[in-house]
């Protein structure tokens, strides 16, 4: 008995409801057919790309971290202080040493005092309101000035331990000329440089 293939489209139809007994190549002829539904990819894989270069560039709003010790940080109150009275102690030290327009007023002053006091008086008493009392005021101007410089530079010292190293160097250079200058004003004071000028005593003639 003989058998009689059929071609066409009903051919097509009966190949495809072979199911199980299609060939590899009926499967791989499907596979490229037109028309077919892409592969899915497996899960887990990264999309393609499509070759654009991707903007990588940092965005612009971005603040920089403030470095310590910048402009806008306050200054530091505990090395303000330290530094200034350390500045005010060497003026003091030095004004001792130079002299201060308050020594100049009141020894002026006290030398017009003394003029006034002494018109009719002898030469011995001039010499010492005129010129002996202004001395000794200059010198006790000049001593207070001296003493402060070292009360103020000492406690700068003393409280200033961990202070930075430019203040303690003008504390002990201010403190050098407070010494120095309470020496001088002691010694004027105590009239070590010099004495008061005398008179020569007049000699008293004898009647014959």
């Amino acid at each position: 008995m003989e058998t009689t293939k059929t071609h066409g489209p009903e051919a097509g139809e009966l190949d495809a409801d072979r199911g199980p007994d299609r060939t590899e190549d009926d499967r791989a002829t499907d596979a490229a057919a037109p028309g077919t539904a892409p592969e899915t990819a497996p899960p887990g894989t990264a999309p393609a790309t499509t070759g654009e270069p991707q903007d990588l560039d940092e965005p612009d709003d971005v603040d920089e971290p403030e470095t310590p010790g910048s402009a806008d940080a306050p200054a530091d109150p505990a090395g303000v202080v330290p530094g200034a009275a350390a500045v005010v102690g060497a003026a003091l030290g030095l004004a001792s040493l130079t002299g201060t327009w308050l020594g100049t007023v009141l020894a002026e002053r006290r030398q017009l005092i003394g003029q006034i006091n002494t018109s009719s008086g002898s030469p011995a008493q001039q010499i010492e309101q005129i010129y002996g009392a202004p001395w000794h005021t200059t010198a006790a101007v000049n001593g207070v000035c001296a003493l402060a410089a070292l009360v103020v530079l000492g406690a700068v010292l003393l409280a200033g331990r961990n202070a930075a190293p430019w203040v303690r160097a003008v504390a002990w250079g201010g403190l050098a000329l407070g010494v120095l200058g309470l020496c001088v004003a002691a010694g004027t004071w105590f009239d070590l440089f010099g004495g008061l000028p005398s008179v020569a005593a007049t000699p008293v003639s004898s009647g014959g």
